[in-house]
């Protein structure tokens, strides 16, 4: 039987603890988990505590030395790296300099994309990968299929009245306060990769009007943008990061039928409802449960798995999780933040 592979996560929060180690669970026999590593002793070994339930061979990492004990264990080869944005970057760019394949989520771009570039331009390059994707949600899949069939695209929107206020475990994220952009741009992100995955062509440039309502959330926490995709279709982009009634959709027109994926709960599951609209006034819906993260996961578990066995010839990771779609989505939204804090002017969107 062949060794599995084995991994380390980098994070120990909210996430880590509430999502990651139970998706990492359904998939338990495809992969090792070697290590869970965080800032402090105490964080690892509370997350520790939660995994040995499911990998009862973990260890706690913690500090300096044990980011250097991680990068230097020639047996580990793929890591999730779960921290706070302003450190990310620093710390999947130090794992890929020690030849370990990072997924990891959506932080500062440009210098990123410039520092991976130098990590190494041969073919066994490590994968660096985007976690937290909606790419990978069976929804938005299905979704972009069917907008394939609604004829000439007409028009587009996307609805976010988000949840974002106290009883929100997230709401006293230190580190998303601080962070550049704030809730807008820590959460919208996954909205425009669902839109982006939705239509099927780029976003190139934007107009937005922003504004700071609730006092409690850094600012803004509000925002407008009309868009134009490269397909010459127009939509808007609408996201207000705490509402009392929470409403999360995507809608697309088309001139034979609209598509329309609406976040919801059926039987007690939180997931997607996919709508078709036909012109005959018929809609066929289904209700797709959460599981991007558990794919996601899948998926980056293979590739890492392959782009060892073939190390030295290269090998094409999943290119939904590519981190240069991750800045393809970072790179609309800086544009529609640029744009609301210039009162609107027109932002073309940065091309990686």
């Amino acid at each position: 039987m062949a060794t599995l592979p084995q991994i380390a996560v980098l994070g120990a929060g909210i996430f880590v603890k509430t999502q990651y180690i139970p998706r990492l669970a359904e998939i338990s026999h495809l992969f090792c988990l070697k290590y869970i590593w965080s800032r402090s002793e105490e964080s690892s070994r509370r997350a520790v505590e939660i995994a040995k339930q499911h990998f009862p061979g973990v260890e706690c990492k913690w500090g300096d030395q044990g980011l250097n004990d991680i990068m230097q264990d020639s047996s580990l080869i793929g890591t999730a790296v779960v921290l706070a944005g302003q450190v990310q970057v620093d710390i999947s760019l130090k794992l890929l300099k020690a030849g370990k394949h990072v997924i990891q989520g959506i932080p500062e771009i440009e210098t990123a994309l410039a520092s991976y570039k130098s990590v190494s331009t041969n073919p066994g390059q490590p994968i660096w990968a985007v976690a937290e994707n909606y790419r990978f949600e069976p929804a938005f899949v299905e979704s972009k299929k069917l907008v394939a069939g609604v004829g000439d695209m007409m028009n587009v929107q996307v609805i976010i009245e988000g949840s974002m206020n106290s009883s929100n475990p997230y709401f006293s994220s230190s580190w998303r306060r601080n962070f550049e952009g704030g809730f807008i741009l820590d959460m919208g992100v996954h909205f425009i990769a669902g839109l982006r995955m939705i239509v099927g062509c780029e976003v190139t440039s934007v107009s937005a009007i922003t504004s700071h309502i609730d006092r409690t959330l850094p600012p803004p926490d509000i925002i407008s943008s009309n868009f134009k995709l490269e397909n010459g279709c127009s939509g808007v982009f609408v996201m207000v990061v705490s509402s009392s009634s929470p409403k999360i959709i995507w809608r697309v027109v088309g001139s034979k039928g609209t598509v329309q994926v609406e976040r919801g709960k059926v039987d007690g599951k939180h997931g997607y409802l996919v709508s078709l609209y036909s012109a005959d006034g018929q809609c066929k819906s289904t209700f797709h449960p959460f599981c991007g993260v558990h794919e996601e996961l899948k998926i980056f578990i293979h590739d890492i798995v392959q782009a060892n066995l073939k190390q030295g010839n290269g090998y094409e990771a999943e290119p939904r999780s590519s981190f240069v779609e991750g800045a393809r989505d970072v790179a609309v939204l800086e544009a529609m933040l640029e744009s609301g804090s210039k009162g609107g002017t027109l932002v073309n969107v940065k091309k990686f």
